[in-house]
């Protein structure tokens, strides 16, 4: 009850504030890229975005690979692609090398004052930013018992009164250092590539949603050199004492 007052003072005096947002775009104040490690260890992350036939599927192939060589991920899921795949998401949930996170409730841009990037209208207040957040963590809640530590917004854009309200909310804004796939986009040896720069503490973005792309086959050849060079992966929550926010 004193969190939901306290945030309800905070979206209060937001609304209230005569100052529009600074930053706008992927790497704002406190949206988290790396993580400190002293190990060879990096944190490999998957977007299932959801919305449309084709970015409801899922890549099967992908992430059985993932499985088969005890590969932890993070999984950033979106509401509408739970409820396209309900049987497939309740076993990523039960598979202990998977944490599940939130891509958003309608995988929205995470805007106070209605901002659009790529075509893809954002959230238009403090309020639609809390139920972009929310909405898909009480889901994700209801039906794993555990709620979402991480969150990445559809398309990954935020401006800086975005991400105080996510971290009012309870939740870490999951950036990232590397960008994987491009959005499914990149070809498999670019993916691959894309994988051979990865320093210690890197966060990479991935997608398990398009087995169409060059995904899978360039996370197969890049894992598994990574593997032979002695780096392990590890979960977002493994690393969350560590983790840098941007300042």
């Amino acid at each position: 009850m004193l969190n939901k007052l306290l945030f309800l003072l905070f979206i209060t005096a937001l609304s209230l504030s005569a100052d529009e947002p600074a930053q706008w775009g992927e790497n704002v104040s406190g949206v988290v890229r790396t993580f400190n490690s002293s190990k060879k260890e990096i944190a490999l992350t998957f977007d299932a975005c959801g919305g449309s036939f084709r970015s409801s599927q899922y890549d099967a192939q992908l992430i059985d690979f993932l499985s088969n060589n005890h590969i932890q991920a993070t999984l950033f899921i979106n509401t509408r692609w739970i409820q396209s795949n309900p049987e497939i998401f309740a076993k990523l949930a039960a598979n202990p090398l998977f944490e599940i996170a939130n891509h958003g409730t309608a995988h929205r841009p995470l805007s106070i004052n209605g901002k659009s990037v790529y075509n893809i209208p954002g959230t238009a207040s403090a309020e639609e930013v809390a139920k972009e957040i929310n909405g898909n963590g009480d889901l994700i809640e209801k039906l794993t018992g555990k709620r979402p530590l991480f969150f990445r917004s559809g398309t990954a854009y935020y401006d800086e009164f975005s991400v105080a309200i996510a971290h009012q909310n309870g939740v870490e804004i999951a950036g990232f250092s590397v960008l994987g796939d491009a959005g499914a986009t990149f070809s498999a040896p670019k993916v691959t590539q894309q994988l051979l720069t990865s320093h210690s503490g890197d966060i990479l973005l991935f997608h398990m949603n398009h087995p169409e792309g060059g995904t899978r086959e360039g996370i197969i050849e890049g894992v598994t050199k990574l593997k032979a060079d002695g780096f392990s992966f590890v979960r977002l929550s493994e690393v969350k004492d560590r983790l840098n926010r941007l300042p």
